[in-house]
């Protein structure tokens, strides 16, 4: 009995300790929002012992005993300490945002600042919007977030490039931001998305310690590290969907082609080609043709991640494969990253860290845009044309109907592409901080890029009619080009920052250094002739033994430097007074002798007004901070040895009266080039509303751009400009300048334990004008449209930057007296008749000819704004994003204008006969001036466009941890859903990137619809 009393009691006392160690786990949220906090630190109190919440806010930690207390902080956020007595429930912590404080911590450039202090325009992107975004390129998720940023797209083929406007467009050469990756100067393109912890862009004059780089803007990307005295972490990401085109043309089918070509003929005195459409019926839908449905997408990513109280890691890697909704694999994107960061303190005084990252490319493309795409054949190839004959083969387009010599079978034309890209890079930085005393930091850090690219392109022998040469895409004798090139980058950063905080109000932080930039790669390119077989699987040069009348090879190489010393000052006054000044001294071989040494100074200051006395207590505002800022930033984008002659140019020469290949003198040199400086003026309001439930942002900005650097400015062709190899030169010749205001404002809230709600709204004004053009003429040209015309677009004083400038139109004329009344109109290439546009005398000198052109667009909008909510119930989350642009023109340029090519279906419209209509002109076989360049092809492109919409399913932890899953979340989603817009083309909000004739649409590859089904794992 003894032995029984024993056993009981060793068993009661092995229950009571059992039952004095459990885990626990929970979720750490907003007070004021109800949203999670991700990287919160768990700590159990007065020990080192604990975690961190992950990206969903959840945590969990094992062992602990009855009355345990952990502690919860997190920048920005008050202290929350909360004494655990069992385990039967999950924790849900609220932590009440420190609204006196503000202490998150924002990335400046060469160190960091508490927001509450950052006295620049800065916006930031963190990585859960990223998350539900699902950008397949990161720069997509700038696009409606961030006021002041416009992000559009080139083509919506995958893997095309996107252009960042930061502040609108301040010059005609390079317009893109810096962007610094941890450090160093990277691609933002190039980055696995789930790798970002935050963006960080800097609108004003904050970007001057870049100097040099920083004119354009500077985005700052943070990547993601391992938390300290965390356990280790494996999060799987996935999602697969499905592509199709978010939009087609309405054109023409072939009973109502027919019936208009009759017409066309008809008026122009001719024979109708159609004496019977009764059985054509609809004909081919070429577009239908060349756009494939259920385009597959996918997209996986794993990463690791955790660290002790001296170690932190993360390893990461991510495939990404994407086909074309155009030629599918032809058109294909394939993108794998692999990702190592490591931190590690040796010491209490030194700290070292590095990342780095590998990215794989392969992508094929097609033709794209302008005179020659597949987009271009499509639409104007005819619908009475079948895409294949009685033989199988593709159909060939005659050329002796009005087709012209550029128009062929769209479908023949994909069948016939053969390319392939490869791309390799390696990037990342190794960095050290060593305390040298209590105030004083020591930090430096290596960042470096290195690439090899290669690629190959076949030209198969084909025709695509019956005669040699009778398309302009014939190919009389195979080929195949391959290039390789390597492109390198180094950088070494060393700097010292001083923190003190002296006596009990004055805080000063100085920071001075000094960066060494260098570039440097090199190019091969050649081409063979005569490739085996007629085919892909043999095109390599090494096969080929067919001989060229030209040299078939070229090379180049480059080298270019920047050496930069800079310092900064911060100060504060009881944190309400806050005052900053910056200078850099960059030195750049972009220049010559004279000038290669630039000076950039700014100045930030700031007042945070609700911390004085005289404020109270409103419990209406409660934050508000008053800021300004000015500076100057430079610019050296250019191309390199501009200030010198070079023998970069081809040249045939005669001598003994034989023809001998030689070389000749390249770009004209300009010795005069100088540094281009960008005047940034800012002033801002930030606020926090209703218990910090309403945050505003207000930003007025003027930004001036002097002594542009621009390219390939027109010179006489007896400098030999138009030679192989050689071109204009670049001169400082002109002044841009951008203002414009800024307003955002977000709002959250936790209606119950249930459901929370976060919205967001944001707008940007902008006006852009050219202050001066000095190369000569008084203004620049660019852009082109339709086949030998003037350049539709210009930069002139008093206009904004690329505006269009063609003739003025005033409706049609409706009957020969009004023609007879007009003055005649034959300089455009024909009288006018009844049913043709009547273009303004705008000079009303009686004559209608070039000196009327004038203003008829502008492709640069007067706002744009974002509109963003999330939502949350229960285990239910939703989030939509969208994007508008209002007042922006874009040129219609992808109709061709001949007799016979098809057409949208607004001609259906056109004019009949007086009174029919005012808009759209009568069609004729017959020579008119309605195909000059007028404001007829001007259109308004305003857009609303929904960018992204997800709903998820995130499982119960309390299920899912029981198998070591901290979080499970299904979603699916949709991007680029809908575009509301009046615009006729396939994107409105495309652009070539060229900032003098960016806004002509040459038929740009549509951007795909995506349908999205993802899964995320934590463990």
């Amino acid at each position: 009995m003894k032995a029984n009393y024993l056993l009981i009691l060793f068993l009661f006392l092995s229950a009571f300790g059992y039952a004095q160690s459990f885990d626990v786990g929970g979720v750490v949220k907003e007070a004021g929002s109800g949203l999670p906090i991700p990287g919160v630190n768990v700590q159990i109190k007065n020990t080192s012992n604990g975690t961190a919440t992950d990206i969903d806010g959840r945590f969990s930690i094992k062992g602990l005993s009855s009355g345990t207390t952990l502690v919860f902080s997190y920048l920005g956020f008050k202290n929350l300490e909360y004494n655990v007595l069992s385990s039967s429930s999950t924790l849900s912590i609220a932590l009440q945002e420190d609204s006196k404080e503000l202490n998150e911590v924002i990335v400046i450039g060469y160190g960091s600042q508490k927001k509450r202090e950052v006295t620049g325009a800065v916006s930031v992107v963190d990585s859960k919007t990223l998350e539900i975004l699902k950008p397949v390129k990161i720069e997509q998720a700038l696009q409606g977030t961030v006021s002041g940023v416009n992000v559009t797209t080139t083509s919506g083929a995958p893997g095309a490039a996107l252009d960042i406007r930061i502040r609108g467009i301040a010059t005609n050469g390079e317009n893109r931001p810096t962007t610094i990756i941890d450090g160093y100067i990277g691609e933002l393109g190039l980055l696995n998305p789930n790798d970002v912890e935050s963006i960080t862009v800097l609108k004003d004059a904050q970007a001057a310690i870049y100097g040099t780089i920083g004119a354009n803007g500077i985005i700052l990307v943070t990547t993601k590290t391992g938390k300290k005295n965390s356990k280790a972490k494996i999060s799987y990401n996935t999602y697969t969907g499905f592509q199709e085109t978010s939009r087609t043309l309405p054109m023409l089918n072939a009973t109502e082609y027919a019936l208009l070509l009759n017409e066309s003929y008809a008026n122009g005195g001719k024979k109708i080609p159609f004496s019977n459409v009764s059985g054509l019926g609809k004909g081919t839908d070429w577009q239908k043709e060349i756009f494939s449905k259920s385009v597959p997408i996918i997209n996986h990513d794993i990463s690791f991640s955790g660290g002790s109280d001296k170690i932190t890691y993360s390893v990461s890697g991510s495939h990404l494969d994407q086909e074309g909704i155009i030629g599918k694999s032809k058109s294909g994107f394939l993108r794998n990253t692999a990702r190592v960061s490591l931190g590690a303190d040796i010491t209490e005084k030194l700290k070292v860290k590095t990342n780095v990252i590998y990215t794989y490319l392969n992508r094929k493309s097609l033709n794209e845009g302008g005179l020659g795409s597949v987009l271009f054949n499509a639409l104007n190839t005819p619908s009475t044309l079948k895409p294949f004959d009685a033989n199988g083969d593709f159909t060939k387009v005659p050329t002796t109907t009005g087709l012209g010599i550029e128009i062929i079978n769209p479908l023949a034309q994909i069948d016939n592409t053969y390319n392939d890209y490869n791309f390799k890079k390696i990037s990342g930085n190794f960095g050290l901080d060593y305390k040298l005393f209590k105030a004083f930091t020591i930090s430096s850090s290596i960042g470096f890029n290195t690439s090899n690219s290669e690629s190959k392109s076949f030209a198969k022998q084909i025709l695509y009619w019956t005669n040699p040469s009778d398309k302009v895409f014939d190919v009389l004798r195979s080929s195949v080009s391959q290039n390789a090139i390597n492109d390198n980058d180094y950088s070494f950063d060393l700097f010292g920052t001083y923190a003190k905080k002296i006596g009990a109000n004055h805080n000063v932080t100085a920071t001075v250094g000094n960066t060494i930039y260098k570039q440097f790669g090199n190019g091969l390119f050649a081409t063979g002739y005569d490739v085996p077989y007629n085919s892909w699987e043999f095109a390599d040069i090494s096969l080929t033994k067919g001989l060229s009348a030209t040299v078939p090879v070229s090379s180049y190489n480059y080298d270019e430097r920047r050496l930069s010393y800079f310092g900064r000052a911060q100060y504060d006054y009881k944190g309400k007074y806050l005052f900053s000044a910056m200078i850099r001294r960059d030195a750049s071989t972009k220049f010559g002798p004279g000038n290669k040494v630039g000076y950039f100074p700014s100045f930030t200051g700031g007042w945070v007004v609700s911390d004085e006395g005289f404020f109270g207590e409103d419990k209406v505002v409660n934050f508000m901070k008053m800021r300004a800022s000015y500076g100057t930033l430079g610019n050296d984008q250019i191309p390199n040895n501009g200030y010198i002659s070079q023998l970069g140019g081809e040249a045939t020469y005669v001598f003994d009266g034989i023809l001998v290949q030689g070389l000749a003198i390249g770009q004209t040199p300009n010795p005069n080039l100088k540094w281009e400086e960008a005047q940034k003026f800012d002033v801002g309001l930030d606020l926090k509303l209703f218990n910090n439930k309403v945050s505003v942002v207000v930003d007025y900005f003027i930004d001036t751009r002097a002594d542009l650097l621009i390219p390939f400015i027109p010179v006489s062709g007896i400098n030999g400009t138009a030679a192989p190899g050689a071109g204009a030169p670049t001169i400082n010749a002109g002044t841009v300048r951008n203002s414009g205001l800024e307003f955002s404002i977000d709002y959250k809230h936790s209606f119950s334990d249930k459901f929370s709600m976060s919205t967001a709204y944001n707008v940007t004004f902008l006006k852009n004008e050219v202050l001066a053009v000095d190369n000569g003429t008084g203004f620049i040209e660019g852009g082109s449209f339709g086949v030998g015309q003037q350049s539709p677009s210009r930069m002139e004083v008093g206009k904004p930057i690329g505006y269009f400038f063609g003739y003025k139109t005033d409706g049609l004329f409706q009957n020969q007296a009004e023609v007879s009344a007009h003055p005649s109109q034959l300089s455009l290439g024909a009288e006018a008749s009844p049913g043709d546009l009547r273009i303004v005398d705008t000079n009303g000198d009686g004559i209608i000819n070039p000196n009327d052109r004038t203003n008829i667009g502008d492709p640069i909008p007067t706002a744009t704004m974002g509109f963003n909510l999330q939502m949350n119930y229960q285990n239910f989350d939703f989030a939509v994003y969208t994007f508008a642009s209002v007042g922006n023109d874009m040129v219609r340029n992808y109709e061709r204008n001949l007799t016979d090519v098809n057409r949208l279906n607004y001609v259906l419209d056109r004019w009949t006969g007086e009174g029919s209509t005012n808009s759209t002109p009568r069609v004729t076989t017959s020579a008119t001036g309605n195909s000059t360049f007028s404001s007829y092809f001007v259109e308004d492109a305003s857009y609303l466009r929904i960018q992204n919409m997800q709903l998820g399913y995130s499982l119960d932890p309390k299920y899912s941890e029981k198998v070591g899953i901290t979080k499970v979340r299904l979603y699916a989603g949709v991007n680029n859903l809908y575009t509301f817009t009046k615009y006729k083309g396939f994107d409105p909000g495309a652009s070539n990137g060229a900032p003098i004739g960016g806004g002509i649409d040459y038929g740009f590859y549509p951007i795909p619809r995506t349908y999205l089904l993802g899964l995320n794992i934590n463990f």
